[in-house]
């Protein structure tokens, strides 16, 4: 499989006057084949990329929502390996970017060379480790570079516009920038500083950027498409609809169809 890039698939989104679509699950949540089933519909209603987490024991990240998808792909066997192995399955039916959100120690665990090894092998286009500031990112940037496998950032409301460059000189893919002070979750609306944060790495880079952290609704994702994002990333909304409707799969997955493909049709200027 021709596996798309990052900046293939921003070129396509900006060809149809279109911000891209990114939506995020924990691998094995709530289990192996539900969670497979789950990344098929994404791609299936609209999904442009797929951020996909591997479940962590302390994600200092993230809030509830994603704390509670960690546990319920935990206590379902799900390891990096088996992560990999999602990936695998996930490349059988799709050739969009797929990104993973990790922590750090489960990559230093499984070794660096080997870990972006088995993840250039398994489909991945990227990684993301959120607890790993760039200054401290030197062997995995060499690690991941000889494998082929792109490294993402983040960059916060607190980060200086004189530290957004040394940011975006390392990263490749796109920046995921933070859209709210604090972890992972649904808000209700986005603030100002949102807004202004893009407009600084705008004024920083040329990277390509994607909004995550409080991207909950449609209106969310207009907004920060319009206001120069190139992309949304949208998690915590989506756990909530599986977590509310466990016991009946195809409501979930009918419901998280409705949610994306809405979802979507927000990122069409």
């Amino acid at each position: 499989m021709n596996i798309e890039t990052y900046d293939e698939m921003f070129k396509r989104v900006h060809e149809k006057n279109e911000g891209a679509f990114v939506p995020f699950i924990v691998a094995g949540d709530p289990d192996f084949e539900t969670s497979l089933e789950i990344v098929k519909t994404f791609v299936e209603n609209g999904a442009d990329a797929l951020e996909i987490g591997f479940p962590f024991s302390d994600p200092v990240a993230d809030g509830p929502t994603v704390q509670l998808a960690d546990i319920r792909s935990l206590e379902a066997g799900m390891t990096v390996k088996k992560g990999f192995e999602f990936i695998k399955r996930v490349r059988e039916f799709t050739n969009i970017p797929i990104g993973v959100l990790t922590y750090y120690n489960l990559i230093y665990k499984m070794g660096l060379d080997t870990y972006f090894k088995t993840a250039k092998e398994s489909g991945v286009n990227a990684v993301l480790a959120a607890d790993l500031p760039p200054e401290e990112a030197e062997d995995s940037l060499k690690a991941s570079k000889a494998n082929g496998v792109q490294q993402i950032f983040m960059a916060a409301q607190t980060t200086s516009n004189e530290r957004l460059p040394k940011i975006t000189e390392i990263c490749s893919g796109f920046l995921y920038v933070v859209a709210v002070m604090g972890t992972t979750g649904v808000r209700s609306e986005l603030k100002n500083t949102s807004f202004e944060l893009i407009e600084r790495v705008k004024a920083n880079s040329d990277i390509p950027i994607c909004v995550g952290f409080g991207i909950s609704k449609p209106e969310h994702v207009r907004e920060v498409i319009t206001s120069g994002a190139d992309g949304a990333i949208v998690a915590s909304a989506i756990l909530n609809i599986m977590t509310e409707n466990l016991e009946n799969k195809e409501i979930m997955l009918s419901k998280i169809a409705s949610f994306c493909r809405e979802l979507k049709e927000a990122t069409k200027l």
